[in-house]
């Protein structure tokens, strides 16, 4: 199989077993890749769009796993699946579970103590999940859709903007993205908040 190409700047390497979980052998460059990913998140979008999703079920461990295969099915194997391996970001593997259960009870209690506006918590929900890194592939995607269905379902807000511009290509908007999560990384959680709604 020819998936032999370069990662973008804050894009986790897939190791040779996971590339071996692409549906579409025909793939052999990044951008048909990418493509091939795109065509299916939108229909994860659409599907999230046209359903009525509470608090209560997209803050489970199985919502994570479910979006994430909606997302990812049409092109891998492992979609919805936790990941196996150690990447370069992230909880160790067999710790997932863990950090995710914690970061989803977090997200119940800042929404029902109003520990932070509505936008605020949608952001640290997204920037801890991508930070926990759960699947092999996608979570950075991933993480915004979520945070997009948390906002729009459970705290009556509109989705994201996202930069209105692709955050998978290199470019203005990822560069500026990747500096609003170093800075959350570090913190302060304010321009990545910004930047979801520019």
């Amino acid at each position: 199989m020819g998936l032999e190409f370069e990662t973008a700047s804050g894009q986790t390497p897939l190791e040779d077993d996971e590339k071996e979980g692409l549906l579409v052998q025909t793939i052999t460059t990044r951008g048909e890749l990418d493509e091939l990913e795109q065509l299916n998140i939108e229909h994860a979008v659409e599907w999230s769009m046209k359903r009525k999703l509470d608090r209560p079920r997209i803050l489970t461990e199985s919502f994570v796993k479910e979006l994430h295969r909606r997302m990812y099915d049409e092109v891998w194997k492992w979609a919805g699946e936790f990941r196996r391996t150690n990447k370069n970001i992230g909880v160790d593997w067999p710790e997932i579970p863990v950090a995710l259960k914690q970061l989803l009870d977090d997200v119940a209690y800042w929404i029902d103590h109003g520990t932070y506006p509505p936008d605020e918590i949608a952001v640290r929900f997204s920037h801890r999940i991508v930070s926990i890194h759960c699947f092999s592939n996608g979570n950075g995607r991933h993480s915004r859709l979520i945070a997009d269905i948390l906002a729009s379902h459970a705290l009556n807000q509109p989705f994201f903007t996202w930069g209105r511009r692709s955050l998978v290509k290199e470019g203005e908007a990822r560069r500026a993205y990747l500096t609003a999560i170093h800075s959350a990384d570090e913190g302060n959680i304010a321009p990545l908040v910004t930047f979801a709604r520019s």
